[in-house]
């Protein structure tokens, strides 16, 4: 049966609607990251000052400096500094924009057992990202500035470039901080049933090799970098696991009870 003009046009009222509430959602997002940059602009100087003490300290006192070889390139660190600041300032605007555009399209059992994973995410982002400013980038850059001295009878020196030290950092922090999201990832994968805890405990000696393999590629090729990213990626997959044993009973048995019984 051929459907009305009447009726498309009922059909496309909804659609309208989810767009132009889309469409609002983003101005905003928008409005408060330009507003996040432009404090992250003003307070630049600073911010750059917290990203560089790693480096400070890695360097014997008063030895450390940073060059730029290009004459625009501190001015583009700059903004880049601002923009990396204003992002994570603007984010919890942004994620609420998100939930708030996606939450009326969930059923309230789908919101409740969506929410602690909202929690979780900048939660765990700020434990990698910590561990990564705190702890691997001022042990990668001591084992970095460890080759400078006299190298065939030539004078080896550090002179890290402001471009490329903050593209450095972010690297660490970013990495650090996806990487920390690995529960996350696999829990959200057991609620939808695309994975449950016996398969990934099956699997555990291959996720081993590839825990082994990012901490390799995200850290320096030094082995204390490495382990100290892997251990903790180990840690919380064995945390998630345990997490599975004691949800997916409650599962089973509450998907038991909703099912209609036979007559």
């Amino acid at each position: 049966m051929a459907l009305g003009v009447d009726d498309i046009d009922e059909t496309q009222a909804p659609l309208l609607d989810h767009l132009i509430e889309l469409r609002g959602r983003l101005v905003r997002c928008v409005i408060a990251l330009v507003i996040g940059f432009g404090i992250g602009l003003y307070f630049a100087n600073e911010v750059y000052g917290f990203l560089v003490r790693p480096l400070e300290a890695a360097f014997p006192p008063g030895e450390g400096k940073l060059i730029y070889t290009k004459l625009y390139e501190a001015f583009f660190v700059q903004l880049k500094v601002a923009l990396f600041a204003g992002f994570f300032m603007t984010f919890p605007i942004i994620a609420n924009q998100l939930w708030a555009f996606v939450a009326p399209g969930l059923y309230a059992k789908e919101k409740k057992a969506f929410l602690p994973f909202l929690f979780a995410t900048p939660v765990l982002f700020g434990a990698g990202a910590a561990l990564a400013y705190y702890i691997v980038m001022p042990t990668a850059f001591r084992w970095f500035i460890g080759f400078e001295g006299v190298t065939g009878g030539i004078e080896l020196e550090a002179l890290p470039a402001a471009g490329e030290y903050l593209s450095l950092v972010m690297q660490f922090i970013l990495a650090f901080g996806i990487s920390f999201l690995l529960p996350v990832l696999l829990l959200l994968l057991n609620k939808a049933g695309i994975v449950d805890r016996q398969q990934l405990a099956g699997a555990r000696r291959y996720v081993i090799v590839l825990v082994v393999a990012l901490s390799a590629i995200v850290t320096p090729p030094d082995p204390g970098s490495q382990l100290i990213l892997a251990v903790p990626l180990l840690f919380l997959f064995e945390g998630s696991l345990l997490i599975m044993r004691f949800s997916e009973p409650k599962k089973a048995d509450s998907d038991t009870e909703e099912e209609p019984e036979s007559a």
